[in-house]
């Protein structure tokens, strides 16, 4: 999946497209999913240009492997989700479903949520 310039989060990211901002740091970005499937459903994004999960654990320095993760773990905390439990979704590349070539990670929680895969 190659990266695109104008995809939804790199235009959010230049500020042209406004946001529900939850948590920033000087490598991520998180944000209120449009169309939520829990009371709590945050998009956490790297700051750079990352398509999938893969490139980014190639190419991104640790600093942005490090404030990316730590991002995620603070959504949930000021979310209230981390006591109870939160699923973390990342859809990569056309057979995972990922619908926008910029990486982003899916905190959700809130509430009971259905079955996912055992492991």
């Amino acid at each position: 999946m190659s990266y695109d310039e104008n995809n939804i989060f790199a235009r959010i990211l230049r500020g042209e497209i406004p946001c529900d901002k939850v948590h920033e740091n000087d490598h991520a970005l998180a944000f209120r999913d449009i169309a939520p499937k829990a009371p709590t459903h945050v998009l956490v994004i790297p700051k750079g240009r990352y398509g999938t999960l893969h490139e980014f654990a190639e190419k991104g320095s640790d600093t942005e492997l490090a404030a990316w993760v730590r991002a995620m773990a603070a959504v949930a905390q000021a979310e209230g989700v981390v006591e109870d439990g939160y699923r973390t979704t990342c859809n990569n590349g056309r057979h995972g479903n990922q619908e926008v070539p910029h990486l982003h990670m899916h905190i959700v929680g809130g509430r009971q949520l259905g079955s996912a895969p055992r492991g």
